[in-house]
């Protein structure tokens, strides 16, 4: 398990917000890379991807408003991705990250998508995990049905069966012990003894107002993409990307390399064999370029 740091950043609207720091090497000269959960994930999420990678990189794992050890919001509209991006910004300025390599899974991917848009020239390469500018709608109905809705739980058991209830779609081949892992990575235990999801349950308010129900088109950010290497690792089965948005960014971006996991749904956990020689092969193109 490789050694990592707190670190911490200041929002726009004065939150503190959290991240994982794992250092490089002191000989290391390769770019950092910049690891963003999904919607409801935090930085226990990348632990695997950044033990194996860390050393000969600095990895950093930050964790939106109101996941993990970052501060909830005191507005929930804030949920927002305008306002993460903006939270993102903070953090990229702040510790200046002059060029950076974007790993993000789902929400994160789309985050990543917007960095690559609004910092020109500072993406060095980009793996988006199970996300493309197109969202299935049938993946966001699911989404909406479960996100805040979580309860607590007396042991790492019942929230591990919960989970599986809930995800047994995306994860078909799944034993008990890895349902477990699931729930420690995506859980909290509180003071009191009780398990619970470690994100702000507020977070699902912005889906509750209309207008809301998808991100908008965001075909337009794909361009930003292009002058880079990049890396798309979809599940097989997965209801956020389809097959048909993956073969659309395959033909327009020359430096794409798409690989499909079968039998996982959304999203893989980048540590699945195929997943980790991508991403290895990711990095050397990126050294590369």
């Amino acid at each position: 398990m490789a050694d990592w740091q707190d670190g911490h950043w200041l929002s726009k609207d004065g939150l503190r917000l959290h991240y994982r720091d794992y250092p490089a090497s002191a000989r290391s000269r390769r770019p950092p890379i910049l690891c963003i959960p999904g919607l409801t994930r935090n930085a226990r999420d990348f632990a695997a991807v950044a033990d194996r990678l860390a050393g000969k990189y600095r990895v950093i794992v930050a964790e939106l408003r109101g996941r993990g050890k970052s501060e909830r919001a005191k507005d929930p509209m804030s949920y927002v991705p305008a306002t993460y991006l903006e939270d993102l910004t903070a953090l990229i300025e702040q510790r200046a990250l002059d060029r950076f390599i974007l790993f993000g899974t789902s929400l994160g991917g789309i985050l990543s998508m917007l960095i690559a848009a609004t910092h020109p020239g500072k993406v060095a390469g980009m793996l988006l995990n199970d996300i493309g500018p197109a969202i299935d709608p049938a993946g966001l109905a699911r989404i909406r049905v479960y996100v805040g809705k979580s309860g607590s739980y007396p042991t790492w058991l019942h929230a591990a069966r919960s989970l599986a209830d809930v995800h047994k779609a995306a994860y078909p081949d799944y034993k008990l012990d890895q349902w477990l892992e699931m729930a420690k990575r995506l859980c909290r235990l509180t003071d009191a003894g009780r398990i619970v999801s470690d994100y702000d349950s507020a977070i699902a308010e912005p889906f509750r107002v209309p207008g809301n129900e998808s991100a908008g088109d965001l075909w337009p950010l794909v361009d930003a993409l292009k002058p880079f290497p990049s890396l798309l690792i979809r599940g097989g089965l997965s209801d956020i990307i389809s097959a048909e948005t993956a073969d659309r960014m395959t033909a327009e971006l020359p430096l794409l390399e798409r690989i499909d996991l079968p039998r996982i749904g959304h999203a893989p956990t980048l540590f699945e064999p195929e997943s980790e020689a991508a991403i290895d092969r990711l990095l050397a193109r990126v050294a590369k370029a």
